[in-house]
């Protein structure tokens, strides 16, 4: 009698997989929320420190985003004082995914901004 000595592999569930996978994506899919990653890249900031850089948004709406990238477990604060100093929990592996964005966006010419249902209707 023989056996089959394979290892059995864990079986996934590919539709849980590709909606948790969705998930990240919606998570950067927010320009504002891009953006604070991207200075979050360059080192930890504070909220009023990213509401200056950001030029535009109400500190509110920056406190906003960086709750939301926590709730996703992209982003963690630590007080400092009477602040909060925020920075990335996962910046070697964001930085992967975004530097793959950019060849995929210079791959395709940035035509999703064209994409009548995610773009903005014009080309970059």
């Amino acid at each position: 009698m023989t056996t089959n000595t394979k290892a059995t592999e864990p079986t996934v569930d590919e539709a849980a997989a590709l909606s948790t996978a969705a998930c990240l994506f919606r998570s950067l899919g927010d320009p504002m929320r891009l953006a604070i990653v991207r200075h979050l890249m360059l080192g930890p900031h504070r909220v009023v420190d990213l509401t200056r850089h950001l030029d535009g948004p109400a500190q509110s709406s920056v406190s906003a985003a960086l709750a939301c990238l926590r709730d996703c477990g992209l982003a963690e604060s630590k007080p400092q004082g009477r602040a909060s100093l925020w920075s990335l929990t996962t910046q070697p592996e964001l930085l992967g995914l975004l530097a793959s964005a950019e060849k995929l966006l210079a791959a395709t010419g940035d035509q999703v901004a064209l994409c009548p249902v995610y773009g903005t209707g014009a080309a970059s």
